[in-house]
């Protein structure tokens, strides 16, 4: 098990915060087709929401949150890095929000930036929404950090989260023996199942192509993703790792690169430490390898 390390994950998250939103082709993808989700499961609640977004980083959800058919009134941002409050708009009432998206026109009661790492922080609310794309990989306890969320919701309110599973980023791993300790989706189901109401999981696998293995080490440094990497890299060891890299993962005149997100809708009910008697059966994908 790679034990993660979040002093270095803000670093290079921070590093790579001016080139994040142009190379994080995945995360927009799964940011969007979290948000269509979410959106399934809150829109019918007449009035806009108290929303928690957790691990905003440089803004690439939050622009699409708002500019979504998400009514949201109220919005707090969570970051392990305090420096992306600085792109929280400085006006409420009429201000121009431009994060990972066009700017929007802004119109809240409330907008709030939280710094630090939310399996410490103490958590305002009652919240409608909880939501949170590309990101809980990194916990160290994310069945804690559920118990965490989930009370943080008023009852009814949705738990809607991304994250990336097993097959994530295997060509690295194969190479170079570093990676996450990705859950499963029957572990997170399951955990979400003795919790609260599971609306909806799936999961996906998206396979990307690059020119050559050094476009892939550089899309991976752009955005962060390489911030359980400590050792250097020298010429000898770059060398020998794009070999391999081509050699086993050409395809025609290019290599791949496979992602495998997660998805997750969820449901508070009224008593967070049972489960439902009647669970809502959820939607299970199962992606063909």
């Amino acid at each position: 098990m790679q034990k993660i390390d979040k002093h270095v994950v803000c670093r290079q998250f921070r590093r790579a915060a001016a080139s994040y939103d142009r190379q994080a082709t995945i995360q927009h993808r799964v940011a969007d087709r979290l948000l269509t989700l979410a959106a399934q499961y809150t829109n019918q609640q007449p009035q806009a929401l108290s929303v928690l977004e957790i691990g905003c980083c440089t803004g690439l959800l939050t622009g699409k949150l708002l500019n979504s058919s998400i009514k949201v009134r109220s919005l707090v941002l969570n970051d392990l890095m305090p420096d992306f409050a600085e792109r929280l708009p400085q006006d409420i009432a009429v201000s121009k929000l431009s994060v990972g998206e066009p700017r929007v026109e802004v119109s809240l009661e409330e907008l709030s930036f939280l710094p630090g790492d939310i399996e410490k922080l103490p958590l305002p609310g009652p919240f409608d929404l909880i939501i949170s794309s590309s990101t809980f990989h990194w916990l160290d306890d994310l069945e804690q950090t559920l118990d965490k969320l989930l009370a943080a919701l008023h009852p009814g309110g949705v738990l809607a989260f991304s994250l990336y599973g097993p097959e994530n980023l295997p060509e690295i791993k194969e190479l170079t023996g570093v990676g996450l300790d990705y859950l499963s989706l029957p572990e997170i189901t399951s955990m979400l199942e003795k919790r609260c109401l599971l609306e909806k999981s799936y999961q996906d696998k998206e396979v990307f192509l690059f020119p050559k293995p050094r476009d892939v080490l550089n899309h991976l440094r752009r955005t962060g993703v390489n911030s359980i990497n400590r050792t250097p890299w020298t010429r000898q060891k770059l060398h020998s790792f794009c070999r391999e890299y081509t050699k086993r993962f050409q395809v025609g005149q290019a290599v791949h690169l496979t992602y495998n997100p997660l998805y997750f809708i969820a449901r508070r009910s009224h008593d967070v430490t049972k489960k439902p008697s009647n669970p809502q059966k959820h939607l299970a994908k199962k992606f063909a390898k």
